[in-house]
């Protein structure tokens, strides 16, 4: 499918009844005032109030608007997955509904994807309306990504971002992976990723959806991408490793007790003492022991890689044909 429109609008809303028809006629006027094809997708994760017949309504005053509807809340992932499905644009905006994300940074955000090259933009709040409970674990968030991933951008989480139409075709965002979107794009070979400040608006209704847990959960799936995309098509590189060390490990210390038994007895002709009662006795055999499990594992999950549907999926930036 090729893009046919200027730019898509994906909003992901969940309880936002409040918010969406101001969103809704800022957006439009902004793209009016640049005479953009556009379209604007919200999809409704799940929302306890009226937001899906906001949506409905606003419908018949702004025909760009498409509209998704979950039976239950799925997540944050999920809404911009099914968007991106969805979206037409040649530029790809997301942003949040609760008014904190301006519809005026669209412009600048598109002037960087369109005529700078980059194939992803990542919104940086430099300014924010949170509490320190907030902006303090958001610090540490972002500096522990960096260090991982090796992209630098201060602000990761920040819902305002611009895409390229073919990096949001090239990637699956599931979970709670919604956080490491950077993350993915450069897994999937779209490397040109660079940020732009904006401007951070207080929120004007409702209440924040997300609590401290998210930064947990942020850590543990950051930990856990970052090793499927170093390892997912190779993982006997990292478990094969791993196991051998530790096996070495056990076996030079087994080694180095029966050669001291064996010297004690031959050399200095006493009583050595049984190995079994020496401590690195355990220590070596549970070494060993973890290193064939982690040989092992990462055998199976060699197999399971091999046979995986996606195994020999590429991202080809272009060809031609001969």
């Amino acid at each position: 499918m090729e893009a046919t429109l200027d730019i898509s609008i994906v909003v992901p809303l969940y309880n936002e009844e409040e918010s969406l028809p101001e969103l809704m006629a800022w957006i439009d006027r902004v793209m009016q005032a640049h005479a953009w094809n556009y379209e604007v997708i919200m999809i409704d994760d799940g929302s306890k109030d009226t937001s899906w017949k906001v949506i409905q309504q606003l419908k018949s005053s702004f025909p760009s608007l498409r509209g998704f509807s979950f039976r239950r809340n799925y997540g944050k992932s999920a809404a911009l997955n099914v968007g991106f499905e969805a979206c037409r644009g040649r530029v790809v905006i997301t942003m949040d509904a609760d008014l904190q994300d301006s519809p005026d940074e669209i412009p600048a955000l598109y002037a960087k994807i369109m005529d700078e090259g980059f194939d992803l933009i990542s919104g940086w709040k430099r300014k924010r309306f949170d509490p320190l409970s907030k902006t303090i674990p958001t610090k540490l968030f972002n500096w522990a990504t960096r260090k991982l991933s090796g992209i630098h951008l201060h602000d990761f989480n920040c819902g305002l971002k611009a895409y390229r139409y073919d990096v949001v075709k090239s990637i699956e965002v599931y979970g709670e992976m919604h956080r490491y979107i950077p993350v993915l794009a450069k897994w999937a070979g779209f490397t040109n990723i660079g940020e732009q400040v904006v401007q951070h608006q207080a929120r004007k209704y409702g209440t924040s959806k997300f609590g401290l847990e998210r930064f947990i959960n942020g850590f543990l799936d950051l930990l856990s991408i970052t090793f499927v995309s170093r390892f997912s098509k190779k993982p006997m590189h990292f478990f094969g490793l791993l196991g051998l060390i530790m096996f070495k490990v056990g076996g030079f210390l087994a080694l180095w007790l029966v050669t001291e038994k064996f010297y004690i007895t031959y050399f200095l002709d006493e009583r050595a003492p049984l190995v079994t009662q020496n401590p690195l006795f355990y220590l070596g055999l549970l070494s060993m022991i973890l290193g064939t499990q982690f040989f092992l594992a990462g055998f199976i999950a060699e197999l399971v890689s091999r046979n995986a549907p996606d195994r020999n999926r590429y991202h080809i930036k272009d060809q031609t044909d001969v």
